[in-house]
């Protein structure tokens, strides 16, 4: 028997499942610190992904880190800072 699958993408096969279709524009999207964002994770891009956890969290920017940005959110009772790449973030209006 093999074991058990212990990675950061075990159960995760509804979670990240959608459209992995991937445009210029999702990965040219910029956005400008303390604007609102949703962590929706492309599964397509395994780069600088947020944990599943994340996943539909609401948070802000907090600044620009090169190619990605830094998020802070609140998990629970405690902020938490998230670095991912604009792929995995939704502008929220």
């Amino acid at each position: 028997m093999t074991t058990k699958s212990k990675g950061p993408q075990r159960r995760t096969r509804n979670l990240f499942r959608g459209p992995r279709r991937l445009t210029v524009n999702d990965r040219m999207r910029e956005f400008i610190v303390g604007e609102k964002v949703g962590i929706k994770i492309n599964s397509a891009i395994q780069s600088a992904r947020p944990f599943r956890r994340f996943q539909g969290r609401t948070g802000t920017i907090a600044e620009r880190r090169g190619n990605s940005y830094v998020v802070d959110i609140v998990d629970g009772s405690k902020a938490k800072k998230i670095n991912t790449t604009a792929e995995h973030l939704k502008r929220l209006l």
